[in-house]
């Protein structure tokens, strides 16, 4: 299943390069759209099929109640069948908004009062190429009417000989053995940073989520390299409201791959993973 990690501010997505990675998925699904084959397929495993390749692919739309802006890199619209899975999504996300949008304009003039255009934003773009692999990270961006814009994170890999899109953490056993392999190092890491923007020391709280740590299935996590022959780091993505308020921002950490988080990789996977040297 792909999934998405974004902030909600209102009941109702920072770009990761190669760089922030040392080198150079799935998201929550739309709420309301039923997949196309071609999307099922490839959440399911199952090849997605060929479509005529290009380059990068940039588009923005605006009208009366919404805008919409959806990009992707030229390595990723070169990819058979990727360049058709993107713009499947895109199609997707686009009609969702639309319809979300029309839904608010008419809401606010059933009840009296202003209509904010709503808006959404994805820009995908390359986390690591390895011989085998693509591996994408997305900003995503919406306004849906409410106090303020949302925001968060989306990652994906591509397996190019079998033409598929995964979830970084199904290339593992599971997010509970990815999170015992990596220890105390996401918790860790997270509080410092937690207490260097608050001014004060973490305290555990168990009713608490912005004390407390953050299980990895709870982040969007990315999958980099700094050889680019193997993933040899792990991207930590945590959008507002999981970590901290909303205006404590997003936390975004790097760590390399040891020991013991290869031996969380699943073993058809292990060969496009390495120790960090």
């Amino acid at each position: 299943m792909i999934r998405r990690f974004l902030c909600l501010a209102v009941p109702a997505l920072a770009v990761a390069g190669c760089d922030a990675l040392g080198g150079g998925e799935e998201p929550v699904a739309e709420a309301s759209a039923t997949p196309s084959p071609t999307a099922s397929a490839s959440a399911s495993g199952t090849p997605a099929p060929d479509a005529p390749t290009g380059g990068a692919r940039e588009i923005t739309e605006e009208t009366d109640t919404f805008l919409f802006e959806y990009a992707y890199p030229q390595e990723a619209g070169e990819e058979p069948g990727l360049a058709a899975w993107l713009d499947e999504r895109m199609d997707r996300q686009r009609a969702t908004l639309e319809r979300e949008a029309n839904e608010g304009r008419d809401e606010a003039r059933d009840n009296g009062f202003p209509f904010n255009k709503y808006s959404s934003s994805t820009v995908w773009e390359v986390v690591a190429q390895l011989p085998g692999w693509l591996s994408l990270s997305a900003a995503l961006d919406t306004y849906y009417g409410g106090a303020h814009p949302n925001y968060g994170f989306d990652s994906i890999v591509w397996d190019r000989e079998n033409r598929r899109a995964l979830e970084p953490l199904a290339l593992f056993t599971s997010a509970e053995a990815l999170d015992s392999a990596m220890g105390d190092r996401l918790c860790e890491a997270l509080n410092a940073e937690r207490a260097e923007r608050r001014g004060d020391a973490v305290e555990p709280q168990p009713d608490d989520p912005y004390q407390n740590c953050v299980a990895l299935e709870d982040t969007n996590v990315l999958l980099g390299s700094s050889n680019r022959r193997n993933f040899n780091r792990i991207g930590v993505q945590i959008a507002p409201y999981v970590a901290g308020p909303y205006a404590e921002g997003a936390y975004e950490f790097t760590f390399p791959v040891d020991e013991a988080v290869l031996a969380a990789v699943k073993p058809q996977y292990r060969s496009a993973f390495a120790v960090a040297e």
